[in-house]
């Protein structure tokens, strides 16, 4: 099956103006519902256990994701829910499959299941995880990718991996869909993707549009190695938006949060309705079939809706 995330809300900022902690899922609850009426079919959160650099302080907010996700899952109706992506570090896959699996009961058969090889160091030091090679990480990935699809699937789950193991394990019931999409983050080429063509059903990539051409070009060849259809796999890009009535209003959010850099230019997209919807499509007519998009100014519900209506009339179409 595909991953039902064609237009994502990625939400990886929880510090808003004016809102405390007793306020803060509620607010959560606001752009939620606000994304799901307004086009969007997936609301996604960062899986680490304080803030990352890009996107401010450590010692800013941070939830468990899977927690916020399932309280999510009970305030909501459509849209699908899940991390963007999960660290195969930080806890057993058999877990993993067990907790997301009873996300998707909350949801009704809302859930996906986001997992990566996890690469924030600094933090695995602070909170007493281990980081092993990137190579064991990968590793452990595919252990993952193994056992949770297994125990989605089968009465009975037995995988015998590298470092993870299952032996005659229970997963009941069973996820509403009868399997939950597996999306896998990262632009890889050797690993990553050929991970995605064998194992997943969604894979979100980073670049421009010819980047984005080329690493479309290496998942086709690694789907051809394993003998699948790419058309079977959602193909995302991640994107920050800047949207506001006005080509003006927009590019003063931008300047105020990136100033003049050119690297934070290179990953937006910065408009009125009518431009974000352009710049989007440019990379639905390379071969995407949605974009993944983080907003500055989330806590904005306004601006979150502006943003699902442009992107979704066009993705829509696609």
């Amino acid at each position: 099956m595909r991953a039902p995330f064609e237009l994502d809300l990625h939400v990886p900022n929880f510090n808003y103006p004016d809102v405390a902690p007793d306020a803060l899922f509620e607010k959560l609850v606001e752009i939620a519902t606000a994304a799901e009426e307004s086009g969007f079919c997936s609301i996604s959160l960062m899986d680490h256990l304080h803030q990352i650099g890009p996107v401010g302080p450590p010692e800013n907010y941070m939830f468990e994701g899977h927690s916020m996700l399932a309280a999510l899952a009970a305030r909501t109706e459509t849209i699908n829910l899940g991390l963007l992506v999960g660290g195969v570090t930080y806890r057993n896959p058999a877990l993993v499959a067990k907790t997301v699996t009873t996300l998707d009961i909350i949801s009704r058969g809302r859930a996906v299941l986001g997992l990566g090889a996890a690469w924030f160091e600094d933090e695995h030091k602070a909170y007493g995880y281990e980081f092993p090679s990137l190579k064991t990480r990968f590793e452990y990935l595919e252990d993952a990718l193994q056992i949770c699809r297994a125990m989605f699937t089968q009465d009975v789950a037995t995988v015998h991996g590298k470092h993870f193991h299952v032996d005659g394990a229970f997963n009941n019931p069973k996820p509403i869909r009868g399997d939950i999409p597996i999306l896998i983050g990262g632009s890889g080429e050797r690993k990553t993707l050929r991970f995605v063509a064998k194992y997943a059903d969604g894979s979100n990539l980073f670049g421009d549009v010819e980047r984005v051409k080329h690493l479309l070009g290496v998942l086709e060849g690694h789907c051809e190695d394993v003998g699948r259809d790419p058309a079977e796999i959602t193909k995302t890009r991640m994107a920050t938006v800047y949207i506001a009535p006005t080509q003006e209003a927009a590019e003063a959010k931008f300047k105020a949060v990136a100033g003049d850099s050119e690297q934070a230019r290179a990953q937006a997209f910065v408009g009125e309705p009518s431009e974000v919807a352009r710049q989007a499509q440019a990379y639905l007519d390379a071969g995407l079939d949605g974009i993944t998009i983080a907003m500055p100014d989330a806590h904005d519900i306004g601006s979150v809706k502006l943003a699902g209506e442009a992107l979704g009339a066009v993705i829509r179409r696609a």
